[in-house]
Parts: C-alpha cells; sequence; structure tokens
C-alpha cells in the first residue's frame, strides 16, 4: 500500500526532481556513484571528484544527496587551514590563524563571508574555528586620542571602507551562536557596545530613523547601484540600506539580551528601544506597497529606488523585522527563473554578471530559511534545488552562477561573467550543510527538530523509503513518512527521542503556497542622464532626454517628456529623473541636478556663517580625498562638523569624506538656525578603520602599515537652505 501511496505522490509532482544518481541540465549531466566504503565519485563531462567517507553523514534515496553533503564537509576541510594570506596584508605572507578562509581564490578572513557562513550553521560543525575567525575580525584602537574599545572590523571597501559601508555589524550574525564560551562572549559584549555606540554617531540619522550606508556584500556599486556611482561613493555614503539596517536591528536585539544576562534592565530596555524605533522605521520607509516587497535602497533624502535585493528581503523576514502578510508578500513576490533566484532583481542590462543576473548559493539559503518561515513549499523546493544542482554541476560549492542558465562563465563581451567565482567558497559550503540540516532535517539552532519540507521533494528523498536519516557528531534525526499523506508540506506530527536518536514522524499539511514568480521582466530600464535646469521666470525650466519621471527633493512629481517646467520654491531644489518601461518597472536614478542658494564659506576654522532666516539649512564640504582608489582602502575621511548657533543648541553633525577622483561634495548634514544668528563651524576629527590596531597589517594602501591616516584636503563649507520635507520622511 505505502509503495502505492508513494507512486502516487512521484506522479503528483511530475516537476519534482528525481535526482537520486545524478542530474540533467542544458544538455549536461552530473552523475555519481557511491562505493562499499562510503566514498562517492562526482563526474560531469569537463571533470570528477572523488569524495572519501565524511564523518557526517545523510541516508536517504539520493546518492546526490548525500554524496554532495559530503562534499561540503570535503570543501570545509579544505577551507580549514592554519595560516592565511592576501596581497593586501603583510605584503602576502602567512598570517597565522587556526580558521576557515574565505575560499580557493580567496585565502584569507572577510568579516561579512565569514559571519554569515558561521550563521548558517558552521558555528555547529566547527564552533572553535568559527570563533577564531571571528576573534581575527575584532580590534582595539591604535589612535590613543581616539576612543577606545574593542570594535568589529569594516574590511577594505568602497570609498575607504568605514562608514561608507556599514554592514559590519554582520559581524555579531555570527558570534551570537558561540557565546557558551564565557571568554569570547565577555569579547562579544565589549565588542557589540563599542560598535553600535560608533555606528550610532558616525552612521545614524534621527531624521529618518535609519542607519546610514552600502548595501551589505553588494559591494561592487555599479553592479547594484546607479552607473555613476562608479566614481562618486558620497551617495553610497548617504543613502540607507535595506540589508545594513536589519543587521543593525539584529544586533541592538542582541545587545539588549546580553544587558539582561548581566541583569542590566536600563541598559537592555535602551537597545530594545532603539531596536523596536529601528523596526518601525524600517518598515516606514522601505516597504514599497506598489511592489509588495522592501525596496533594497534609499537615496540619502528618502528617494525610492525600484531596485530589490534577496538577501536584505530574506533577513528583514528572518529577523522578525516584516512579519505576518508583508513577510509572505515580500517574498511571494520576489522573482525567480528556473536555475534559481537571483540575488538582485530588476537585472542591469549594461553590467557584466557578477552581482548582476547571479545566483548566489548563500544568499539562496537564506531565502529558503524565509521560505520555511513563511511556510511556502513552492519557495523551499526551489531553493534547495537550485543549491544542489549548482554544486553537482561544477563539483564544488561555487561562489555564484550566472541566473539564466546557472553557468560557471557565460560569454557575452563585456557582459561576460560571473566575472569572478572561486571553488569551495566558505558561504557557498555553509549554505549546503544548511540545506540538509535545516532545510531538509529541521533542525534549529536551539536543537529542536522543525521540519518543514515539500511533498514535491519525497520522490527524490524518499524514492520508495519510508525514512531518511542525518548522522551527526552528537545526534541522528530519523524522519519517518506517514502511512498515508495528501498536501504540500511535509511537518512534524510526533517525535520521540531516545538517547541521540531523535525520531520525527511526519504529516502533510495543505498550506496556502503561491506559485514562483516566474513572470517579472529581466532587466529594468536604462537611467537617463541628469536633468538640465534653468531658471524661467519664477519656476525652473527642465530638459531631459524623452520620457522619463521627475523626482524633487526625494518626491515624486510626474512625467514630463523632453522638456517641463517646477514651480521654484524656498530652498534648494535637487532634482533627477527616472524611465519607465511598458512593463511598469523604473529605471535607477540620474544624478540629481540641485538648484538654488548655495553660500560658500572659506578659509581657516573654525568658519563663520549668518543665517539669513530661521529654517534648516544642509551643509558639506568641497574637499578631494586620493589616498586610496574608488573600490577599495580604509583611508575615507570621517570627520565631525561641531555647530554653534547663536540661540541654538550646539550640533554635531558626521560628515563623510570618501576617496573621490576629482573635488566634490561630501556628505551632508542637517542644522538648524535662527534668523540673524552668528553660527560658528568647527571640524573635529573623527574616526576610521585605520585607527583600529589590526590596520597595522594592511600593506594594499595607505592609513595601514604607514600609520593611520584620516585625511582629506578641504576646500569650502557649502551651506544651504532646505526646503519644506527635503531630506526628511
Amino acid at each position: 500500500m505505502l509503495s502505492l501511496l508513494l507512486t502516487a505522490a512521484m506522479a503528483a509532482a511530475t516537476t519534482a526532481p528525481t535526482w537520486q544518481n545524478g542530474l540533467d541540465w542544458h544538455g549536461v549531466h552530473a552523475g555519481i556513484s557511491r562505493d562499499a566504503q562510503g566514498s562517492y565519485t562526482l563526474a560531469w563531462p569537463y571533470g570528477q571528484r572523488v569524495i572519501a567517507a565524511q564523518p557526517l553523514r545523510t541516508d536517504t534515496a539520493s546518492a546526490l544527496f548525500d554524496g554532495l553533503f559530503a562534499m561540503a564537509q570535503d570543501d570545509l576541510a579544505l577551507d580549514s587551514v592554519g595560516a592565511i594570506r592576501d596581497g593586501a596584508f603583510d605584503h602576502g605572507q602567512p598570517i597565522p590563524c587556526q580558521c576557515f578562509v574565505t575560499g580557493l581564490k580567496w585565502p584569507y578572513v572577510w568579516t561579512r563571508d565569514l559571519s554569515y557562513a558561521i550563521d548558517l550553521g558552521l558555528w555547529r560543525f566547527d564552533p572553535t574555528r568559527s570563533r577564531n575567525g571571528l576573534k581575527f575580525k575584532l580590534s582595539d584602537v591604535r589612535v590613543p586620542s581616539a576612543p577606545q574599545g574593542l570594535y568589529a572590523m569594516q574590511d577594505t571597501g568602497s570609498g575607504g571602507s568605514w562608514p561608507i559601508s556599514t554592514d559590519r555589524v554582520v559581524w555579531f550574525l555570527g558570534a551570537r551562536h558561540l557565546l557558551s564560551d564565557k571568554a569570547f562572549a565577555e569579547d562579544v559584549d565589549k565588542a557589540l557596545g563599542a560598535t553600535l555606540a560608533q555606528d550610532r554617531q558616525y552612521a545614524f540619522d534621527a531624521a529618518f530613523g535609519l542607519y546610514r550606508g552600502e548595501t551589505s556584500f553588494l559591494d561592487w556599486r555599479e553592479q547594484s547601484y546607479p552607473a555613476w556611482t562608479a566614481d562618486e561613493v558620497t551617495f553610497i555614503a548617504q543613502s540607507y540600506a535595506l540589508s545594513t539596517n536589519v543587521l543593525h536591528y539584529q544586533a541592538l536585539q542582541l545587545a539588549a539580551r546580553l544587558a539582561d544576562d548581566r541583569h542590566d534592565s536600563k541598559t537592555s530596555a535602551g537597545y530594545r528601544s532603539q531596536a523596536d524605533a529601528l523596526k518601525a522605521a524600517i518598515n516606514a520607509h522601505f516597504w514599497r506597497a506598489d511592489r509588495g516587497m522592501y525596496m533594497s535602497y534609499l537615496g540619502g533624502d528618502g528617494t525610492p529606488y525600484d531596485t530589490y535585493d534577496l538577501l536584505g528581503i530574506s533577513l528583514a523576514i528572518t529577523s522578525g523585522v516584516a512579519d505576518g502578510e508583508r513577510a509572505r508578500q515580500a517574498l511571494a513576490n520576489y522573482p525567480t527563473w528556473p536555475a534559481g533566484s537571483p540575488v538582485i532583481w530588476p537585472e542591469r542590462s549594461d553590467q557584466p554578471i557578477y552581482h548582476n543576473r547571479a545566483i548566489w548559493p548563500f544568499v539562496s539559503a537564506y531565502a529558503l530559511r524565509a521560505a520555511r518561515m513563511t511556510e511556502q513549499p513552492a519557495r523551499i523546493a526551489h531553493e534547495i534545488e537550485s543549491v544542489m544542482r549548482g554544486a553537482a554541476l561544477y563539483g564544488s560549492n561555487t561562489e555564484n552562477y550566472e541566473l539564466l542558465t546557472q553557468g560557471q562563465h557565460v560569454d557575452e563581451d563585456k557582459l561576460s561573467g560571473p566575472v569572478v567565482n572561486s571553488p569551495r567558497q566558505l558561504w557557498s559550503v555553509a549554505a549546503y550543510l544548511a540545506v540538509v540540516t535545516e532545510g531538509v532535517f529541521g533542525l534549529g539552532e536551539d536543537g529542536r527538530v522543525e521540519p518543514k519540507l515539500p511533498t514535491s521533494l519525497v520522490p527524490m528523498l524518499f524514492g520508495q523509503r519510508t525514512s531518511i536519516t542525518l548522522k551527526l557528531r552528537d545526534r541522528s534525526i530519523t524522519l519517518q513518512l506517514p502511512t498515508k499523506y495528501a498536501g504540500n508540506l511535509l511537518v512534524a506530527d510526533r517525535s520521540s527521542t531516545l538517547g541521540t536518536v531523535t525520531t520525527v514522524t511526519l504529516k502533510a499539511v495543505q498550506v496556502k503556497d503561491v506559485p514562483l514568480r516566474t513572470d517579472a521582466p529581466l532587466y529594468a530600464p536604462l537611467a537617463p542622464a541628469a536633468p538640465l535646469v534653468r531658471a524661467d521666470g519664477d519656476g525652473w525650466r527642465i530638459t531631459v532626454d524623452g520620457k522619463v519621471q521627475l523626482y524633487l527633493n526625494g518626491q515624486l512629481q510626474g512625467s514630463i517628456d523632453g522638456s517641463g517646467r517646477l514651480a521654484q520654491q524656498p530652498g534648494l531644489a535637487c532634482i533627477d529623473a527616472t524611465r519607465v518601461d511598458a512593463h511598469g518597472i523604473e529605471s535607477l536614478h540620474s544624478p540629481a541636478t540641485c538648484v538654488g542658494a548655495v553660500t560658500k564659506v572659506a578659509g581657516h576654522w573654525p568658519r563663520r556663517w549668518t543665517a539669513p532666516a530661521t529654517g534648516d539649512y544642509r551643509v558639506s564640504l568641497d574637499y578631494a580625498n586620493d589616498h586610496g582608489p574608488i573600490n577599495t582602502g580604509i583611508t575615507a575621511a570621517v570627520k565631525m562638523l561641531t555647530v554653534r548657533c547663536d540661540g541654538s543648541d550646539e550640533q554635531h553633525l558626521p560628515i563623510v569624506m570618501p576617496h573621490s577622483v576629482r573635488i566634490q561634495p561630501s556628505t551632508w548634514g542637517r542644522f538648524t538656525a535662527r534668523a540673524g544668528a552668528a553660527c560658528r563651524f568647527d571640524l573635529d576629527d573623527g574616526f576610521n578603520m585605520s585607527y583600529l590596531a589590526h590596520f597595522a597589517h594592511y600593506t594594499g594602501g595607505s592609513g595601514g602599515s604607514d600609520g593611520p591616516l584620516n585625511q582629506a584636503d578641504v576646500h569650502d563649507l557649502l551651506i544651504a537652505p532646505l526646503a519644506t520635507g527635503h531630506g526628511a520622511p
């Protein structure tokens, strides 16, 4: 009878893979075999890999599933080293570290790669190496005059690193799993307090209630930000990213929890209040009702960008920032293709394949986690199959794949890619381990077993069997099929534990699922050029190329075709444009053209200015910072502008001056002044990553072994009155 039921289930799941001994994809066959000693041989047209028996194993009907689990363990062993190296640190010489390297082509430890990989489950497989790697990414301060403390490090990156990129708080996403070690837990607590305080000072915008900075992991600017940010990263430093704000939310939640553990109720309440306010701000500003998704990032004045990323949405769901119907919608509305789910959408038709038009297994694993939370069987199966297929086709857990073919490289001239790829990429290894432990067997962080297994995967995993088993070092988990079932999701009916053996009998339930979204257009239209703006009586004459949508100070004004007119208003007017295609997809924004009275204040510090009227003002600096290239380094100049105006409290505005290729404006801050008030401006020292002791090992550019550096060539102070609503929620 059971055989007949299983046969019926297989027939019903007409699109389900039957990947017992291999798979076929785009004319390529990858096959696997197992010998009596428990070794596997994975073969495909261009290669073969023999995988020795591993200490942990799965026992299912699919030799492919079982063998790929063995391969992930073998990849992890190859990534487990006694020394690391990178050409930009210690002149490429080995640095002792009993930890994980990032991948075959990346034999170093990077904060975000390691932290995401640990969060996806490496803490369970090797807690000692996980802690060692995380400790390597902590640092104290080498500048005596700067605030001392223990900080999570932002790696080298866009415009000179932090605070253009501010996702270093991902460190705590990994660290939260490893607090059983008392000494490590104390370091986590210290670093959490110092890092959050510093980000609150330099990256938090009280007007929006959000943290500024780049999207997490999507750090090749032209791939996901407007093309003009290739040599202009100040926009990114001023902007707000969904993923990075969610990471700050999670860090604040952890800080509250650790304060509770210390019985420090006042501190805990403070962190929890900040977390609650941040959650509300994320939902208020990033949710786009017409798309049913959270936007990937916003401009510094709140300009909405019609662009989305799967990691940010998945983190919003798994963190609890998105809950209820929004969580379900956000994932259901995110598009998929047969090979898997892209890390950004829509894609860029003028950019090569890397983050653009690509699948990244570690992001797929977070989407799988989100799909389990929202009980979307089709998405659960889709992400499991995508991660499995990629690993099988290329004999390793590689970094990324092209979206349409799941290829490792697609030749399209200047658009060819993925541009960079690496075998046994650590977070891709973690992704496969997560597919097995979480995605199929339902093993949670707390050790509970809560499977949510799509019935469409029964033919592959169970075949004619009644049970499948995961054997870990300290326990084993067996999932048993019910004798009869109908539904789309298998969940726990009852479970029992005898010693180290947990047996879960499954039951099928029918949950409300939605089909995968497969109807989305692939590309967004290209962004237009910046609008030309000139005075026209009591208004502005706007000239653009073709039909565009016009934005003024972050607010949509409507469409114009070729030219149009806007009424003048008091204060600064910043105007940009987008194109909309036949599908209703909006391009990224053009550069902004800002018009209105701007006062330039030159001279030595302090600089002085008298407010012509009562109101809010925007202030920035013209500067040049040639201490490193646009794409890397640790010498973004970070200062604190102190504003003292008669009749007003002292105001402190962080100013960021990223690496630049020309004189350009810095990030801007907002201050208030009364009519006739005399204002004094002082530029005080801030903090950048070169101040951390760890970066004494940095030999790839300025601010490292040659000493800390936090300077820029500062020119005029720029002051402009802000229009009502400019840069405000």
